[in-house]
Parts: structure tokens; sequence; C-alpha cells
């Protein structure tokens, strides 16, 4: 996580019948990033700052512009007047005809709904293909994910205030996690590590979220071709019904010895 992505303030700490003290606490940080593609603004981001270019790109994945390395020509952060903070990332494309009208979200995004200024609800249902991969997990490498996630919530240890997402090979080994202050954001740069080093699609892969599944969480893994997708907190009634229908293994309430399989489970084996 980047080194800004924390900052302390100073607050008046309560306890019942205590006096109040004067003490310092770190809050996570939230700031616009204004994302282009070839110079041309075509949505405003509240995230955290630290992998702003993996954002863009998960973006672009997550709204169908971009599915391979090879359509990125180019991804670069701009200067700002923010304290020198880089919040305008611009993505030159090579060899694709982005359909602006489509693209172009018209207004802000919050860090809380990445489906804030759709233009239509038409443009809300992407069309992505359904995963077919047939392979199986063991339960139990499954229910040891949510303790290797908190091992990497390095700002979220300090702060309280983050969203994050993983993502593991079969065997259950980290692949990369991601924090940031909007769980949509977190996942989209999930999604940019992968196109950026040539992981995409994550055919063979786990992605463990640390909040609950909407279905637009759904729908981004699906863009990143992920199969199977494990929460440690609960989903939507959309986000069951897509991960049925994008045959999409859903998994909600993963705690402990226990979890909620909610669609396709074919792809989980019990153990002995």
């Amino acid at each position: 996580m980047d080194s800004k992505a924390a900052i302390n303030v100073t607050i008046n700490r309560w306890r019942r019948h205590e006096a109040a003290l004067v003490e310092t606490d770190s809050v996570v940080v939230e700031e616009p990033l204004e994302i282009r593609v070839e110079g041309r603004s075509i949505a405003v981001i509240m995230r955290t700052p630290g992998h702003d270019e993996e954002l863009a790109a998960g973006f672009l994945v997550s709204e169908g512009i971009i599915r391979s390395s090879r359509e990125v020509f180019e991804i670069s952060v701009c200067p700002s007047n923010n304290e020198g903070r880089g919040n305008v990332v611009d993505v030159l494309l090579s060899g694709v005809q982005v359909n602006w009208e489509k693209l172009t979200r018209h207004v802000f995004a919050s860090s809380s709904c990445g489906l804030c200024g759709k233009t239509a609800m038409d443009s809300v249902f992407q069309h992505f293909t359904p995963t077919t991969d047939a392979w199986c997990v063991d339960e139990e490498r499954l229910l040891a994910l949510p303790e290797k996630l908190r091992a990497t919530q390095a700002t979220f240890a300090q702060t309280g205030g983050l969203h994050a997402c993983a993502l593991f090979d079969l065997e259950g080994h980290l692949i990369v996690a991601r924090e940031d202050v909007g769980r949509h954001n977190a996942l989209d740069k999930v999604l940019g590590y992968g196109l950026r080093n040539g992981l995409l699609p994550y055919a063979k892969n786990v992605l463990l979220l640390s909040g609950r599944v909407s279905f637009e969480m759904m729908q981004k893994a699906l863009a990143g071709g992920v199969p199977l997708v494990a929460a440690i907190s609960a989903p939507s009634s959309l986000a069951v019904s897509f991960a049925e229908e994008s045959q999409q293994t859903l998994i909600g309430f993963l705690r402990g010895d226990r979890m909620n399989v909610y669609s396709h489970p074919q792809r989980i084996t019990r153990s002995a």
C-alpha cells in the first residue's frame, strides 16, 4: 500500500466516566482520481492513493474496453498541484476503438458505489463470456484464505477503514492483494495488476473479498475471467442470480470453519 494511504489526525478520545484525551489516530486517505483515455476525461473516482495505474487499467477491463496488455500503449500519471500527488491517470490505447458515449460516466463516482454515474441501466449489464472452467479446489484451502488476506492488510490494521481484495491460486498461494477505501476500487486494482503482468484471464484462480458481494463485484470478477468468488461477508440477491447465470461459484460468509455456497458448488471438494 502507498505510504500516503493513511494520515494521522488529532482526536478527542472518549471513554465512559473518564476525562477525554487528546490523541492522534490514523485515518485512511480518500482522494479523487481522474481517469482519462487518450487525453479525454471519462471518470472521476474517489479512491485511496496507491497503484493508480492498476486502478485505471482495471477500470477499463471491468468496463469491457480492454482485455489484454497489448491493447494498452502507455499509462501515465500526470502531475497535479495537490502536494505533488498525481491525481490524473491517462491511458493511451493501441488498436482499440472506443465507444465514447458508452464509456463516459459524465459524473463523479463515489468510493462506496462503483455504479454511480451510469447513464442507462443497459450499460450496467455488460456482456462478458460466462466461465466454463471445470477445476476443483479443496474446502480446507478456501477456509484458510481469510487469515491469509488479513495478513496482507497493513493499512486496515492501522486505520480499520479499508476494503481488501486478494487473488489466490488453487493451492492457496497469494498472487496479489490490494486495499482501497472503495471495495470496487480494490478489485479494479487486482484486475489492473493482472492486465499489466499478462495474467488475465484469471481462469484458474480464487478471488477473495473482505466485504459484501454486490452485482457489480461479480461482474468485475467475470470481466477478469474469475470462476470462483469468495467473500467474508454476504452477497446481494442480484449477485447470486448473476453468479448462477455466469456459471461462477459464489461463496459468502467464509469465516472460521464455515461458508455458504450460493452457486455452482461443483468447483469445491469436501475434505475427507
